[in-house]
């Protein structure tokens, strides 16, 4: 059974830094595009970063581009999402998903095949 967790997430103030991290069980997804969503309260789930198998590619979203960094450790078979300069703006819940595509870095929910169940990060002001 395929399971991604994930862990790291909390309260942090504006402008502190967090380290999200998503183990998956059940298969290996070293080749695999895994990727990071969010979603906030009365708001759709939506795009944050992606990772290729290999590591070397990897798309943001705009409103994180030059403030979170995708990486991933395929011996741990573990993603991380390292979180600087948050906002209030970043509150949500995160999630992490793997796609069965080993191509693609998809930026739609309906891209990914496995979903975590999800990490709250708070941000205060």
């Amino acid at each position: 059974q395929v399971q991604l967790v994930e862990s790291g997430g909390g309260l942090v103030q504006a402008g502190g830094s967090l380290r999200l991290s998503c183990a998956a069980s059940g298969r290996t997804f070293s080749r695999n595009t895994m990727g990071w969503f969010r979603q906030a309260p009365g708001k759709e789930r939506e795009f944050v970063s992606g990772i290729s198998g290999s590591g070397i590619r990897t798309n943001y979203a705009d409103f994180v581009k030059g403030r979170f960094t995708i990486s991933r450790d395929n011996a741990e078979n573990t993603v991380y999402l390292q979180m600087n300069s948050l906002k209030p703006e970043d509150t949500a819940v995160y999630y992490c998903a793997a796609d069965n595509s080993q191509v693609r870095i998809g930026v739609r929910v309906q891209e990914y095949d496995y979903w975590g169940q999800g990490t709250q990060v708070t941000v205060s002001s």
